[in-house]
């Protein structure tokens, strides 16, 4: 019974010391937060576009992706805001399963948490050097945030910690946008809620301090779909989902109204192939409807270099160990479609 205590973890302070970010990279992630944000007040049209693999699980093959994603990156730039999805920590539904970087710096050895949060600092780190794209990461462990709260532009909250207080609270103390997905069961007030929570002052116990947080009037909505009681996938991506999403933000009085549609989990049904057709969805309903366009103000890609996934230790480079991701050639070719579209 009880836990053994096998290592004490570096503190963030000690992390950022071993891998600063340069003062030169500094103002180039200052631009690059004010322009989501101002994407998200409705005064930049560009499309956010939130992409890469499902779990950030090698350095090499990670990096080598957004390099290329850089490219395209920056031929879109006038319609689309790019943004590297570096995700490092991984949920598991059961709790069993590879849990990401920052438990397992290498996917096929015994977890490693304190190597495993300086492989994640390094790795945020060097996808700013080497490509100057500022990331995005799941907020699974609030407490680990500080460890590269000077690197990231976005930070999501999952379907199973949207309803958390830790998680609304910490928030509520983010200075770059949040986006807070639905429950995997669907309840939109759920989702709601917890954009309130974030939204407003709170005052808690963060990393054994007493704080007293802000709020972050960028925390929104991320639609990602649910599972009903039989366990089916339901998207929550179509025009009269949104059209609902609109409506309880027009009573709810939040600020910045938006929403990031997720295009693959419950959306897609895990069918990664799917979420070509479900980004040309979103991108017709926001044509079609002056309100939807201002409230979808982009979406969300699970993309890697190979199509699909593989089991860990499959020896594929570049291919998903966790969810099937779309390949990149098929990701190149709709980065550049949504970009004519927009």
């Amino acid at each position: 019974m009880g836990f053994d205590y096998i290592n004490k973890m570096p503190t963030p302070s000690e992390t950022k010391q071993q891998f600063p970010l340069p003062k030169s990279l500094r103002e180039q992630k200052r631009v690059r937060d004010d322009t989501i944000k101002k994407i998200l007040r409705g005064e930049d049209n560009r499309f956010i576009v939130i992409i890469g693999p499902c779990s950030a699980d090698n350095e090499t093959s990670v990096l080598d992706y957004v390099t290329r994603l850089a490219k395209v990156a920056d031929e879109t730039k006038d319609q689309l805001f790019i943004v590297p999805r570096i995700y490092t920590s991984k949920p598991r539904t059961t709790g069993s399963g590879y849990k990401g970087l920052l438990h397992q710096p290498d996917s096929e050895k015994m977890s490693d948490m304190y190597a495993g949060y300086l492989a994640v600092r390094r790795l945020h780190m060097n996808v700013i050097k080497e490509t100057g794209l500022t990331t995005a990461d799941e907020l699974l462990y609030p407490e680990a945030y500080e460890y590269i709260s000077d690197l990231l532009c976005y930070m999501a909250i999952g379907a199973r910690s949207v309803e958390n207080q830790q998680h609304r609270l910490t928030a509520s103390g983010l200075d770059i946008p949040c986006g807070m997905k639905n429950p995997t069961g669907g309840d939109l007030s759920v989702m709601m809620n917890a954009i309130t929570a974030a939204q407003n002052s709170h005052h808690f116990d963060f990393r054994g301090w007493e704080v007293v947080s802000e709020g972050n009037p960028y925390a929104h909505a991320l639609m990602r779909g649910y599972t009903d009681i039989s366990g089916k996938s339901v998207p929550n991506y179509h025009y009269e989902d949104i059209r609902i999403l609109s409506d309880l933000y027009a009573k709810s009085g939040l600020q910045n109204p938006s929403v990031i549609i997720d295009a693959n989990h419950a959306n897609s049904g895990k069918k990664y192939l799917e979420q070509v057709r479900i980004c040309r969805e979103v991108l017709l309903n926001r044509q079609y409807s002056d309100d939807l366009k201002k409230l979808i103000k982009g979406v969300m890609i699970e993309s890697y270099i190979e199509d699909g996934n593989q089991k860990v230790g499959g020896g594929k480079y570049g291919c998903s160990i966790t969810d099937p991701c779309l390949g990149w050639e098929k990701t190149q070719a709709l980065l550049y479609e949504m970009a004519e579209k927009i």
